[in-house]
């Protein structure tokens, strides 16, 4: 495949190899061939279908080989317990994680998951997500994804200064953490801090410069603390941003 000159041969070369692979169960080859696809044929509609069709066939294989060697092992519970999530179990997940948890409690992320499934039930549970993420923080203070959870959940409840505290250390914890930026930039504007909501949101809107809620967010700030120019500017890349997304929602 590598050597192959012409464009269309490539694609058959790489395609056949593919399948061949696959039904062979050439794990490594297959991926090899999914990439130079990937790579070669970023936008072919065949190549994307191949390409999640296949990397979901060698995720089925790779847990049904966890749960013959290992499984009892934590990442086979794991998995189990992802599976019931993504299903909307929550019960089973949650009874899942416990049970993760009853073998070593300093297992990391699974109170972060736990908390997430608090947040996600119907009607939410604020508080007990609160207590499982504080204590995922316990276990790893590295946590990124914790500490914005914790200020998704004290924004929600108007707790702007609380939120603005754990999504200032996400974005520490995490300099590439975007959301994290915009959040943190919603909060301070929220408690009328526009001065200082700026920075967080002009970081925000070079990470994501198509993202209208960025520009009309910062946009907000510049006018409240009398900055009109630039004010109008961020309105005005908010409606290219809003036109460009128009037009490619139409194609």
């Amino acid at each position: 495949m590598a050597r192959t000159a012409g464009e269309a041969t490539k694609y058959e070369s790489a395609m056949l190899a593919a399948r061949c692979a696959m039904s062979l169960d050439q794990s490594q080859t297959a991926v090899q061939a999914l990439l130079l696809l990937q790579r070669e044929f970023p936008r072919d509609p065949e190549v994307l279908y191949t390409l999640t069709h296949f990397y979901s066939e060698l995720a089925s294989r790779a847990s049904q080989e966890l749960a013959a060697v290992a499984p009892s092992s934590p990442q086979a519970e794991k998995l189990e317990a992802e599976a019931f999530e993504a299903q909307g179990n929550w019960d089973k997940a949650m009874a899942q994680y416990r049970k993760i948890l009853e073998q070593d409690s300093k297992q990391q992320e699974i109170h972060y998951r736990l908390g997430r499934i608090f947040l996600s039930k119907n009607p939410p549970e604020p508080a007990e997500a609160v207590k499982e993420l504080q204590e995922e923080l316990k276990i790893d203070p590295t946590n990124a994804s914790a500490e914005f959870m914790l200020g998704e959940t004290a924004r929600q409840m108007g707790q702007w200064d609380v939120a603005a505290n754990h999504f200032a250390r996400a974005s520490k914890l995490d300099e590439g953490f975007a959301e994290a930026y915009l959040a943190l930039g919603m909060s301070l504007n929220s408690a009328g801090k526009f001065s200082d909501a700026i920075a967080p949101l002009e970081r925000y809107v070079k990470m994501q410069p198509q993202d209208t809620a960025g520009h009309y967010q910062l946009g907000t700030a510049y006018a409240r603390v009398g900055r009109k120019g630039e004010a109008e500017r961020q309105i005005e890349l908010q409606r290219q941003a809003t036109t460009e997304s128009q037009g490619a929602d139409r194609h």
